[in-house]
């Protein structure tokens, strides 16, 4: 009778297949980075995607949680986590340039690669975070990251620090404020501005010779799908997918990109 039950138990308790996801801190640019690692639970040995957010965005995301899952799903492994001075990490908002971000997604970079189960790292990021992911391969090369994605990446950052227009509040680009207050409050310091002016996005993300994917909408008034398209003139093995009429944020299209991209990593990943 005991043999039963305990078959029985066994028979209808559910199978655990879910994605570890663990909470952990990470020495940023400006101080601790907050960070999310998720693993696939069947595996020993996986590869692993680090994801960057956006401009006053975060880890949380839908579409950041979105593509964490549908890497978990094919048995990639991912680190999202919040830049300096958004969400949970360390740092004021308006202490952040996209160089010090630059330096924040290398120092993941450092963590995952010293985690042993780690057989490949790659990138991925949206809009702010897709400059900041391509500039990070650039740097790092294709011997560290394996393929890149961008979705809806902001090279029109520097185009738009140069004409003296942050999210349409005007300012003096040649002599900048201390700081411009844009929407929700976030204050943008100048040390911003004057970067992001001579920011060599494309003269960076060009050393990358690995494979990448460049996802846009064509409704996209923030950054102009065009920008992806200038992304594909200079990578090697490049791709460009255009959704019609679809906004920077993705919105009501979060899973679908999440999986686009995925997809792509896996081939990438010969999974």
């Amino acid at each position: 009778m005991l043999r039963i039950l305990i078959a029985l138990i066994v028979f209808i308790m559910p199978l655990t297949t879910a994605a570890q996801s663990k909470d952990i801190s990470i020495d940023g640019d400006h101080g601790k980075l907050s960070a999310v690692l998720q693993t696939p639970d069947a595996q020993k040995n996986y590869p692993l995607v680090i994801i960057c957010h956006g401009f006053t965005g975060n880890k949380e995301s839908l579409l950041l949680t979105s593509l964490a899952d549908e890497l978990e799903a094919r048995g990639i492994a991912s680190i999202r986590f919040d830049f300096n001075g958004h969400g949970k990490s360390d740092g004021d908002f308006q202490d952040m340039t996209v160089l010090n971000e630059i330096e924040d997604a290398k120092k993941v970079y450092d963590y995952a690669s010293k985690l042993p189960n780690v057989t490949s790292i790659s990138i991925a990021g949206h809009s702010q975070g897709g400059v900041v992911a391509s500039m990070v391969a650039g740097e790092l090369g294709a011997k560290k990251i394996k393929a890149v994605v961008l979705m809806a990446p902001a090279a029109v950052l520097r185009d738009d620090a140069i004409r003296g227009n942050l999210f349409g509040v005007k300012y003096d680009a040649l002599n900048p404020p201390a700081f411009v207050e844009i929407f929700g409050g976030h204050k943008v310091g100048r040390d911003y501005i004057l970067t992001a002016q001579t920011l060599p996005i494309y003269e960076t993300a060009e050393k990358f010779t690995g494979s990448a994917l460049m996802i846009h909408g064509t409704g996209d008034v923030i950054v102009p799908y065009t920008y992806s398209l200038s992304y594909k003139k200079i990578y090697r093995h490049g791709e460009v997918e255009l959704l019609d009429k679809v906004d920077h944020s993705f919105n009501g299209q979060e899973e679908r990109v999440a999986r686009t991209c995925a997809e792509f990593f896996a081939r990438q990943m010969k999974i």
